[in-house]
């Protein structure tokens, strides 16, 4: 949700999705990339969010299904439904994410906000076996050390990042 941009359409959201039994995942507008021109003013904290949202549909927060799972999850009070934010930027959950992405191009990332990945088609297509390909991705995540949003700050925010789109969000 971006300050200025879409942050009116929070309530419209929670109410159709209510209606129709959807859960709705809201997410803190992120400077995932290098192309969104992202500023911190343009961020809609998730508490604001649930303040919103709670003047409208009281909200009741519920525990987390697994430790590293990302949203915030909240239940309606009424008991219709569910909705989530995921506040990367105010409440970042680097300690505990436990996610790894595979590019098409073949390169593991540990972050989403990383600048560059490891590549693993190269010792895929060289005849690597399995125990070597899983020793790589094991190293690869034992030896990560980025925690982008834990440490963000202005010099931190403009530094180059690998785009969203090219290793799924």
């Amino acid at each position: 949700i971006q300050r200025g941009v879409n942050e009116d359409h929070i309530v419209d959201l929670a109410r159709f999705c209510r209606e129709n039994g959807h859960i709705l995942r809201l997410i803190e507008y992120m400077d995932v990339g290098t192309m969104n021109g992202w500023r911190m003013d343009q961020v809609v904290p998730a508490k604001e969010m649930v303040e919103r949202l709670n003047a409208v549909f009281p909200l009741k927060q519920v525990a987390r299904n697994y430790n590293s799972e990302t949203a915030l999850r909240f239940e309606y009070a009424d008991g219709q439904g569910e909705v989530g934010l995921i506040a990367s930027v105010t409440k970042p959950f680097c300690g505990a994410c436990s996610r790894m992405r595979l590019s098409p191009q073949g390169s593991i990332y540990t972050c989403l906000f990383a600048t560059e990945g490891v590549d693993l088609k190269t010792p895929l297509r060289n005849g690597a076996s399995n125990d070597d390909l899983e020793a790589i991705v094991r190293g690869t995540w034992q030896k990560r050390d980025d925690a982008y949003s834990d440490k963000r700050t202005a010099s931190t925010a403009d530094r180059q990042k690998v785009e969203m789109y090219f290793i799924g969000g």
